[in-house]
């Protein structure tokens, strides 16, 4: 029994996670761990078994790209404005809040950008709603704060600019293999494995978890007109992250 490993140790924590997870671990022969972080925290567990290293492959199950205008008319947004992302469920370790006093930076606040938030809330949204309220950003966000079904992703990532993942903690994201897959540039926090895949100032911004360090790559993204540089990086590194290469990772651990 092979076991792809996400993250072992939960986002949130509970009683029993750590009983659970050694018995979960007693039970399996050998491990893929999808970031170097993730690949420490099972050797707290185990050190004996085969463990080795591959990251998540592309998720390139939501179809071909868009063009910007083809994504803009099928979300009826106005092509007058650059786009930024934050996708995928709200949850408190994510981020959003962060990202939310971000954008309150008058430099990005200046009617040319708006911040599409597209995903379903997991938790109460009064949180981020209040920092809306507060910063005066109803005409900045645009919420499709929904269940985004498969079809409909392209649209979400083909309209931005680029993506952005402010985590508070993390072990690795699909967002990231999503945004690869789609060929965006991406803005993330330094936590957990997801620096592991995004090279800061090549294909994308890597920063510390505060509001104003966010604010400052999104305005250098801009300013210094990057996304054509950083896209061609995207490009190069996506290669890293085929399906051929987790083939290759299962039948290398079954060797160990």
């Amino acid at each position: 029994v092979i076991v792809v490993v996400d993250n072992i140790i939960p986002h949130e924590k509970r009683i029993g996670d750590n009983i659970l997870n050694k018995y979960f671990v007693k039970s399996v022969d050998a491990f893929i761990a999808m970031s170097q972080s993730v690949l420490d925290d099972l050797k707290t567990f185990d050190a004996h078994k085969p463990k080795i290293l591959s990251p998540h492959p592309l998720y390139d199950n939501f179809g071909k790209a868009k063009t910007r205008a083809e994504a803009l008319h099928a979300l009826k947004l106005d092509n007058q404005y650059q786009y930024m992302l934050f996708f995928g469920i709200i949850r408190q370790y994510k981020g959003l809040d962060i990202l939310l006093k971000a954008f309150a930076d008058k430099r990005l606040n200046n009617g040319k950008l708006k911040l599409i938030v597209a995903g379903e809330f997991y938790e109460d949204n009064t949180i981020y709603m209040d920092l809306i309220e507060k910063h005066q950003l109803h005409d900045a966000v645009v919420l499709a704060t929904k269940f985004v079904p498969d079809e409909e992703v392209v649209n979400y990532f083909c309209a931005a600019d680029i993506i952005v993942q402010p985590y508070k903690h993390a072990t690795q994201s699909g967002v990231t293999q999503i945004a690869y897959h789609f060929e965006k540039p991406m803005i993330v926090t330094n936590v957990g494995g997801v620096p592991e895949i995004v090279n800061d100032g090549n294909s994308g911004f890597v920063t510390e978890v505060k509001s104003e360090d966010i604010a400052e790559a999104i305005l250098k993204y801009y300013q210094q007109n990057k996304e054509a540089a950083f896209v061609e990086a995207v490009i190069e590194k996506k290669k890293e992250f085929s399906w051929e290469n987790m083939t290759e990772a299962v039948k290398r651990v079954v060797n160990l």
